[in-house]
């Protein structure tokens, strides 16, 4: 007990409220004191989550802006813990429905036919709910809009120290960028792992990708992708997909090799699997290694003087033995189809037992684009964890030192 204490003190966050409640909520503690951090250096992850080809019409509803509540002072924060509001703007229609106040139970009616794919019925029978919203109203997806706030501001540190993070779509339905092929029956999702090991190419395929309307670089897949999203709202269906995360001008020595639960890789997928709807992670060549010879997939190590230890390819994904190695982190998800549909499932409801059409709430056709928005700020999170738990300090400025002084270590190795 003693030991996880330890581990969870370097970056702790909690994010709570309900999708139609008053307001989203999250604190994050560990965070510097020094680090220059607006409220708008948040919106502007909010902003890139709300758009995307296929969403619903909350997002026509929802305009989220982050309101610091405290741990930022004159622009700079204070090294206590930040706390950050997101207000609900829908709650106003629901002001009774979501009230916290007894005098008004059954002030809307409650919800009993539980939506397949959801935590709907395993929920309610964990927690004993008669009123199954009681628990889609927090396992919904709209909680991911404080974990891109709290993101946002891990990103803002990383950013002091040249890691940025960023995103692309590969894949929506069965339509693939080039370079990717789908995953399962061909072996793997990405056949040019050359591109890994080039910071600017995953960077300019995120430059890309934040022009597009499905977030995807590749302009023909891009057109592919918008009608097979067409084709599934016209039938009164859904389509997910598989998105990639990278993280550039990461140190080697990030994560430990030592302990299973401090891992990078392990936390990584941990995270990335916590995000609603994603059903497989995948860390550099992932699943296409089982198909591979051990002599195509090892990335051979080189150096030089200028360059220290180098690698020409990265199957790995920046992350051998649980450790960073210096190459780019790559992480891939993949994002089952919303399971809310307008052409409803058949459900058996909870009170009469009989067999019923599943609630219908208002959903996306597709958020895959989304998606990558929100695994970014749960990369940034892990990064920035263990980025402090290894230079860790009190201050920017303490911070900076014991990174500095590291990397000259590794100069000199």
């Amino acid at each position: 007990m003693w030991y996880t204490f330890l581990k969870m003190a370097t970056l702790r966050y909690l994010t709570a409220g309900e999708s139609h409640g008053k307001a989203l909520i999250g604190i994050i503690e560990g965070i510097p004191s020094g680090l220059d951090l607006s409220p708008s250096d948040i919106d502007a992850d909010l902003s890139r989550r709300q758009v995307g080809y296929g969403r619903g019409g909350r997002m026509k509803i929802e305009t989220d802006r982050a309101e610091i509540l405290s741990g930022v002072r004159w622009g700079k924060t204070l090294g206590s813990p930040i706390a950050i509001l997101i207000v609900n703007r829908d709650f106003q229609n629901w002001s009774k429905g979501m009230s916290p106040d007894a005098e008004d139970d059954g002030s809307i009616p409650s919800v009993t036919s539980p939506r397949p794919g959801h935590a709907d019925i395993a929920g309610a029978i964990k927690y004993g709910h008669r009123d199954v919203r009681n628990v889609l109203e927090r396992s919904s997806a709209r909680e991911t809009a404080m974990r891109v706030a709290l993101g946002a501001v891990a990103k803002k540190f990383l950013r002091a120290f040249r890691i940025m993070i960023g995103s692309y779509v590969l894949q929506i339905g069965g339509i693939c960028i080039k370079g990717s092929e789908a995953q399962g029956a061909k072996g793997g999702s990405r056949s040019s792992p050359g591109l890994f090991s080039n910071p600017r190419s995953l960077e300019s395929l995120h430059k890309k990708a934040e022009k597009s309307p499905v977030r995807c670089p590749d302009p023909d897949a891009e057109k592919a992708m918008i009608e097979a999203i067409d084709s599934a709202t016209a039938s009164g269906d859904s389509v997910g997909g598989v998105c990639e995360v990278f993280a550039t001008g990461i140190p080697i020595g990030l994560g430990s090799y030592a302990h299973w639960d401090r891992k990078l890789d392990g936390r990584l997928a941990h995270a990335l699997m916590s995000i609603q709807a994603m059903k497989g992670v995948e860390i550099g060549l992932g699943f296409a290694m089982s198909a591979r010879t051990g002599s195509k997939v090892m990335d051979p190590i080189f150096y030089s003087r200028r360059s220290g230890f180098y690698r020409k390819s990265n199957h790995a994904g920046g992350i051998e033995g649980g450790v960073t190695n210096g190459m780019p982190i790559i992480a891939r998800m993949a994002m089952k189809p919303i399971p809310t549909l307008r052409r409803a499932l058949r459900s058996v409801d909870i009170v009469t037992k009989k067999s019923v059409e599943a609630t219908y709430e208002r959903s996306d056709v597709c958020a895959v684009p989304a998606a990558a928005v929100i695994a970014e700020a749960m990369v940034a999170l892990v990064i920035a964890d263990a980025f402090l738990e290894k230079f860790g300090g009190d201050s920017m400025e303490e911070v900076r030192r014991n990174y500095v002084s590291y990397l000259e270590q590794v100069k000199r190795f």
